[in-house]
């Protein structure tokens, strides 16, 4: 499969400094930032530092220290944002046009803090 990554994508520019970011955890492979356009109390997006364009492109080619380093650190942030417990979360990426991909770069959204619905609706 052949991926087309678009490094002037935002979060290639954010990942640059060329644009800021609130910043909620940063690793080696990581960044973990507040959406600007939150859809719950708690939006934040996490992006591998990698140039990946969507899930399985990084599932596929990322290294693995690469995977590991970004589930540890989104594990992290869940935990610290008061989320891991029975009110839970929702972690939701999406790859494509029918997928409603914004940004041409992998990003996982958690969000929390209050009952969040429905995700589809019915055919």
């Amino acid at each position: 499969m052949s991926w087309n990554y678009d490094p002037q994508n935002i979060f290639a520019r954010i990942l640059r400094g060329e644009i800021p970011n609130k910043t909620v955890a940063e690793s080696a492979h990581t960044l973990v930032f507040h959406d600007i356009a939150p859809h719950a109390p708690v939006h934040v997006l996490a992006i591998p530092k990698g140039a990946y364009v969507n899930f399985d492109h990084f599932a596929a080619e990322a290294p693995e220290a690469e995977i590991i380093d970004f589930h540890r650190t989104v594990a992290k942030v869940i935990a610290d944002l008061g989320l891991s417990g029975p009110e839970g979360y929702r972690a939701i990426t999406n790859a494509g046009t029918s997928g409603m991909q914004e940004v041409p770069h992998y990003h996982l959204h958690i969000l929390g803090g209050r009952v969040l619905g429905r995700l589809v609706e019915k055919a």
